[in-house]
C-alpha cells in the first residue's frame, strides 16, 4: 500500500470510483494533505480524518460535513488565493485538483479554536428576531457598525479576478437535467429519436448513486450500465453532455440558465486561456427534470455536531470515494431507504446499531444486518462530544442508553429536488403517506421523473425516465420506435414505508444548520404569530442561507404544522428562487465585464474631444466630456471657466447623445397627447414645447423638447439616459395599446449629431459660420424650429435653452459633425467661444433652476411637485392622469422643487444633504448644487416638504456633523424672469 494511501487514515484499501494511481496534494487551513483524482474536497478531508471544517453563522458552533452534494449546509470554504480566492464554496462540490488551497470561514484564529464560539454561551439571549427587538434603543446607529462587521459569510477577494468567463446560447429539442439513473434513461430514449438533446449534470461523473448500486440492470452492474449508456450518448452527434454544469434557473417559455465549470482552467491548476466558467442560456422545446431527491436530517439535541451526517452521504463516501465516515457508526432513521446505507456501513465493519423510530421495521431489511442491535420504536435524543463521541438513545420502553460512536448517519426521509420545478411556476402537492412534496401541476413543457417526483425505487425510476424521454421527443415532433424497450432491474425494493418523526429532545435541536435556526426559534415564531411560511422564513432566517433551505424547509414546515395544529399541506410552501445554488458573479456576468459590461458609446466628435484634452466620464452609457482642462487647471477651475464663457460670450456643447425620436403619421398628434402630460396637438408647425412624460403611477420618467415639423410629423428630444428606453416605451404603447392608430415611431439618436451653441454671442458666431436661416429674434424666436444650411451642410436648428442664454441646437448628420464643430470654434474664437463639458452644463442649468430628471426627481415625483400642476386640468386623458387625481398625489405636504440659498456666502450644499426639521427628522434633501461664478455663491435645488409655500423661510441643512442655514427660494437663481434667452 502506498505512503499516500497510508496517510489517509480513513481511506479503504480498495473500491470506490477514485484513481489511486493519481495522487493529489492539497492544503486545508495551511496544512498539507493527500487525496486522489476523482475525490471531492469533502471526501478528501474525511479520508484524512478532518472532522471540523467550519463554524455556523450565528453561534459559531463547530460544524462538520453533513451531505455529499449541493445541499451541504456546513462545509463552506474559501478556496484559492489572491484574485482567484473564492468564498462560500461547498467542499462537497469542489473537485479535487493538485495544489488546491482551502481555508475555513467565519472563525478566528482557527476552525478548532474560534474565539467567536463564546457567542454560543449566550444563545439563550439571542433567539429568533432578537436583532429586531434589541438594537432599536437608544439608537440603531450605535450598534450598526458591529452588526455590519458580523454580517455575511466569507470575505470577497480584494484583488481583481484574473480569470475569464464565457457565455453561450443553446437550443435543443429536449433538455434533460440530471444524469442519474432516470436522467440517463430519459436522455437515451429521447436521443434514439434523433432529437437534439442536452444532458446537464452538476457532478463531474454521470450516474449518481447508480455507480455504486449493486442492483444489476439488464445483466450489467450499475457502473457498467452507466458506461454503456454514456458511450451510446456520446456517439450520437445530436447529443451534448455537459458535466460540472449546474442548471441554476428555470424561467418562462422553457428558458433555462446553466453554469458550467470548465475543467482544466487556470483556477483549477490547469492551463491559462480557458474560461473559468461558462454561462449557458438554453431554450428547450421540452424539459425532463431528473434532479433526484435530498435526504432530510433528523431533528434532535445537538444534531449539528461534527460527525452527524445524512445516511445517503455516508453511503456515498463509502461507495464512491472508498472513505470511512468514521470508525463506529449508528444509523438513525424513520424509513426503509436508510437501510441501504446501514448495509454498506455494516459491510465496512463499522455499524454499531440502527435506531428506527418505527415499532416494526421490515424484517427483510433488518435481517440483512446480522448481529447489529436494532432499536425499534426508539429515538436518538442527544448527540454528545465535539466531534461526535456518543449518542443518547431513548428506547421504546423509555429507557435511555448511551452508545459510543463517531459517526451518526441520519435519515428523516427524502424531499424531491423540486427547486427548478418550482422556479418554472409548477405547483407542489404534499403526499401525506410518503411525507414529501411532489410535483403536481406543470405549467411549462416539462416532465419530472424518478426521485424528482418522489419515485424512490430504481426500477420505477428507470421506467419513468425512459417513458419521459420518449414522450418528450414525440412532443418535440420526433418519431420514437415502438419496439424500444427500457433497461430496468427485474426486481425492485419494497415500498419505502415512513413514519413521521419531526423532532426529538428538548434542548438545542437545529433545523437550519447554517443559520442556527432551532426548534425553539420556530416555536417562538409561532407564539409571536409569524406562522405564514414567508413570515417564518424572514423572522427566523430559516432557508435564507446559501443552501436556501434544501435540508431544512420541509422539517420546518412540519414542525410549524405540529405547533399550530395544522397539516403540513396547510402551512404552505416556501417558494424556491433563482439560483438553485450559489454562483459566482463572474459566471453570471460572463464576458460582460469591465468595458464589456455596458459598452460605452462614443459621440461622433469623440476624437476631437480627446485631442483637445477632454476628461471623459460615462453619462447615460455615453463617454462624454466632463470638462476641458487647460495646462495646470483643475477640473473645478475648468468647469468655472467654461460656465463663465457661456454667460459672457459663447460655449459650444456636444449634445449628440440627447434622445431624438421621430413620430409621424395621421395619428401622431393624438398619440403624443396621451404620451405627454401636457398637450401637444395644439403645437403649431415649426414651434416647440417642453413636455413631461409620466408612467401609469403619475411619476415623471423623462422630459424634453417636442418640435412639430409638419402637421403629421414631430421630433421628440429626450434625456440621453432615457433615449433607448423611451423609444422602446413609445413602441410598446403603439403596438400593444393602440395598434390601430396610424403612426410610426423611429429612434434617430445615432443618425444626428447635435451641436448646442449658447451664450450672448451665439447669434453672431452662427451668422459668421454662414446660414440661410433668418436668425433675427423676430423671425426665429425662442422655442421655434427651422431647417436649412449651416456652414454649408444641411441642418435643422432648434431655439431652446437649458442655460438661460440665447441658444441654438444645431442638428446635422453625424458625418458632418466634426467639420461644423471646428468651423464654429474657428469662427467664434474672436468672440471668446469655449467648448463646454457636462460639469459646466449641469451648473448652468442648476443656476436657471431647470429640472434634471433622475437627479431632481425620483420614482414618486409628480408634475405638481416640480411646478406643473396645470397638466391635471386637462380634460382629455393621458398616461398617468388617473394616478394624479389620487389623494396621495394631491397632498399639500409633498416634496416640491425649490431653490436654496445658503446664508454663508462660501457654502456649497452637498448633494444628498438632508433638510432637518427636528432631531433625526428630514423635511427633504438637496438634489443639485454647485458654485456659481456669476453669482459668487453656491446655488442649489432641493425637494422640500410643502416647498412652494415656504418661500423665504430659513431652514437648516445637514452638512457633515453640523448644519448650514439656507433660505428657501424659487428654483431659478440666475435671471429668474428669463429675459436673457430671448435676446
Amino acid at each position: 500500500m502506498s505512503d499516500v494511501a497510508v496517510a489517509q487514515s480513513f481511506r479503504l484499501r480498495q473500491g470506490g470510483l477514485i484513481d489511486r494511481a493519481r495522487p493529489l496534494r492539497f492544503a486545508f487551513e495551511g496544512r498539507s494533505y493527500w487525496g486522489f483524482e476523482g475525490d471531492t474536497l469533502a471526501s478528501a478531508l474525511l479520508a484524512n480524518g478532518v472532522r471540523i471544517v467550519g463554524r455556523s453563522f450565528k453561534y459559531h458552533r463547530p460544524r462538520g460535513i453533513v451531505a455529499a452534494g449541493a445541499e451541504e449546509p456546513n462545509a463552506l470554504l474559501r478556496v484559492g488565493a489572491g484574485g482567484r480566492q473564492t468564498p462560500n464554496l461547498r467542499a462537497t462540490e469542489i473537485e479535487l485538483h493538485d495544489g488546491l488551497e482551502a481555508a475555513p470561514q467565519n472563525c478566528w484564529p482557527s476552525v478548532g479554536r474560534d474565539i467567536g464560539g463564546v457567542v454560543s454561551l449566550a444563545s439563550r439571549f439571542l433567539p429568533a428576531g432578537f436583532y429586531y427587538k434589541t438594537f432599536m434603543w437608544p439608537d440603531w446607529h450605535l450598534f450598526e457598525w458591529v452588526i455590519r462587521r458580523a454580517a455575511g459569510l466569507g470575505k470577497a477577494p480584494v484583488a481583481p479576478d484574473p480569470d475569464t468567463y464565457d457565455s453561450r446560447f443553446g437550443h435543443c429539442d429536449v433538455l434533460v437535467v440530471g444524469a442519474g439513473a432516470a436522467g440517463l434513461a430519459a436522455a437515451r430514449a429521447a436521443a434514439r429519436s434523433n432529437a437534439r438533446i442536452i444532458l446537464a449534470e452538476q457532478d463531474f461523473v454521470l450516474g449518481g448513486q447508480l455507480g455504486w448500486n449493486p442492483t444489476p440492470i439488464g445483466g450489467l452492474s450499475g457502473g457498467a450500465w452507466i458506461r454503456q449508456t454514456e458511450a451510446e450518448l456520446r456517439a450520437n452527434p445530436n447529443v451534448s453532455i455537459l458535466t460540472r454544469t449546474c442548471v441554476a434557473g428555470y424561467f418562462d417559455h422553457n428558458a433555462l440558465a446553466l453554469i458550467e465549470t470548465v475543467p482544466g482552467s487556470a483556477d483549477r491548476g490547469g492551463e491559462t486561456g480557458l474560461p473559468r466558467q461558462r454561462l449557458w442560456q438554453i431554450r428547450a422545446k421540452q424539459v425532463v427534470l431528473a434532479t433526484g431527491a435530498i435526504e432530510r436530517p433528523m431533528v434532535f439535541d445537538n444534531n449539528d455536531k461534527p460527525g452527524v451526517m445524512l445516511a445517503s452521504a455516508a453511503h456515498c463516501y463509502l461507495g464512491r470515494f472508498a472513505v470511512l465516515p468514521g470508525r463506529k457508526a449508528v444509523v438513525f432513521t424513520n424509513n426503509d431507504l436508510a437501510y441501504a446505507a446501514a448495509e454498506a456501513l455494516h459491510d465496512a465493519g463499522i455499524l454499531r446499531a440502527v435506531v428506527d423510530v418505527r415499532p416494526s421495521p421490515p424484517r427483510e431489511l433488518t435481517d440483512r444486518l446480522p448481529h447489529v442491535p436494532i432499536f425499534a420504536g426508539g429515538e436518538i435524543v442527544r448527540a454528545c462530544g465535539t466531534p461526535l463521541k456518543a449518542v443518547v438513545i431513548k428506547a421504546a420502553d423509555g429507557k435511555s442508553t448511551r452508545l459510543d460512536c463517531d459517526v451518526l448517519a441520519m435519515s428523516g426521509g427524502f424531499n424531491p429536488a423540486t427547486q427548478l420545478f418550482s422556479q418554472s411556476g409548477g405547483t407542489l402537492g404534499f403526499d401525506e403517506s410518503e411525507l414529501l412534496f411532489r410535483p403536481q401541476i406543470s405549467v411549462q413543457a416539462e416532465r419530472s421523473v424518478g426521485a424528482a417526483r418522489g419515485t424512490m425505487d430504481l426500477r420505477s425510476a428507470l421506467l419513468e425516465g425512459h417513458g419521459a424521454g420518449r414522450s418528450a421527443a414525440r412532443a418535440a415532433g420526433f418519431e420514437t420506435a415502438e419496439a424500444d424497450e427500457p433497461d430496468a432491474p427485474e426486481t425492485t425494493c419494497s415500498l419505502a414505508t415512513i413514519s413521521p418523526k419531526w423532532r426529538s429532545g428538548t434542548r438545542k435541536a437545529f433545523v437550519d444548520f447554517q443559520n442556527d435556526v432551532s426548534v425553539q426559534d420556530i416555536a417562538l415564531a409561532a407564539r409571536e404569530n409569524f406562522r405564514s411560511v414567508e413570515h417564518l422564513k424572514r423572522y427566523t432566517t430559516l432557508g435564507m442561507a446559501t443552501d436556501q433551505g434544501k435540508t431544512s424547509n420541509v422539517n420546518a414546515l412540519a414542525i410549524m404544522a405540529e405547533l399550530t395544529d395544522r397539516r403540513i399541506s396547510e402551512t404552505g410552501v416556501i417558494r424556491d428562487r433563482f439560483p438553485y445554488s450559489a454562483q459566482s458573479f463572474g459566471a453570471l456576468a460572463s464576458s460582460a465585464r469591465a468595458g464589456h459590461w455596458r459598452p460605452q458609446r462614443r459621440v461622433p466628435l469623440h476624437d476631437w474631444h480627446a485631442a483637445n484634452g477632454a476628461v471623459f466620464e460615462e453619462y447615460g452609457g455615453w463617454a462624454r466630456p466632463a470638462h476641458y482642462p487647460r495646462a495646470g487647471e483643475t477640473g473645478f477651475a475648468a468647469e468655472q471657466r467654461e460656465a463663465l464663457a457661456v454667460r459672457n460670450a459663447a460655449g459650444l456643447f456636444d449634445g449628440s447623445p440627447l434622445g431624438k425620436i421621430e413620430v409621424k403619421g395621421p395619428d401622431a398628434a393624438w398619440f403624443l397627447n396621451r404620451i405627454y402630460a401636457n398637450r401637444m396637438s395644439t403645437l403649431a408647425p415649426l414651434k416647440a414645447r417642453y413636455g413631461l412624460m409620466l408612467n401609469e403611477n403619475g411619476a415623471i420618467i423623462d422630459d424634453g423638447i417636442v418640435a412639430r415639423l409638419a402637421p403629421d410629423h414631430f421630433l421628440l428630444n429626450t434625456s440621453s439616459a432615457g433615449a433607448t428606453k423611451i423609444a422602446s416605451w413609445l413602441d410598446e404603447w403603439r403596438q400593444c395599446e393602440w395598434p390601430d392608430r396610424q403612426l410610426l415611431v423611429a429612434a434617430v439618436t445615432s443618425a444626428w449629431a447635435v451641436l448646442i451653441l449658447s451664450g450672448p454671442s451665439a447669434r453672431a458666431i452662427l451668422q459668421k459660420t454662414g446660414t440661410d436661416i433668418d436668425l433675427a429674434p423676430v423671425a426665429f424666436p425662442h422655442m421655434s424650429y427651422r431647417s436649412g444650411h449651416v456652414g454649408g451642410v444641411p441642418a435643422h436648428v432648434l431655439r431652446a435653452s437649458v442655460t438661460g442664454e440665447v441658444s441654438f441646437e444645431i442638428g446635422v448628420a453625424a458625418s458632418h459633425a466634426r467639420a461644423l464643430w471646428e468651423t464654429l470654434i474657428h469662427r467664434g474664437s474672436a468672440e471668446g467661444i469655449a467648448p463646454v463639458g457636462i460639469d459646466a452644463w449641469m451648473l448652468l442649468r442648476t443656476e436657471k433652476g431647470n429640472l434634471h430628471v433622475g437627479a431632481d426627481t425620483d420614482g414618486t415625483t409628480s408634475p405638481d411637485d416640480v411646478g406643473f400642476a396645470s397638466v391635471v386640468r386637462r380634460a382629455d386623458d393621458f398616461i398617468g392622469k388617473r394616478s394624479l387625481l389620487r389623494p396621495e398625489n394631491r397632498r399639500a405636504d409633498r416634496l416640491q422643487l425649490v431653490g436654496l440659498e445658503a446664508a454663508a456666502t462660501k457654502a456649497v450644499l452637498p448633494i444628498g444633504s438632508h433638510i432637518l426639521c427636528g432631531p433625526g427628522r428630514s423635511d427633504g434633501y438637496v438634489t443639485s448644487a454647485g458654485w456659481s461664478p456669476m453669482l459668487g455663491r453656491g446655488v442649489a435645488l432641493a425637494m422640500l416638504v410643502g416647498g412652494r409655500a415656504r418661500a423665504g423661510e430659513t431652514v437648516r441643512v445637514a452638512v457633515g456633523r453640523s448644519t448650514v442655514a439656507a433660505r428657501v427660494t424659487g428654483p431659478a437663481a440666475y435671471d429668474p424672469a428669463g429675459e436673457r434667452l430671448h435676446g
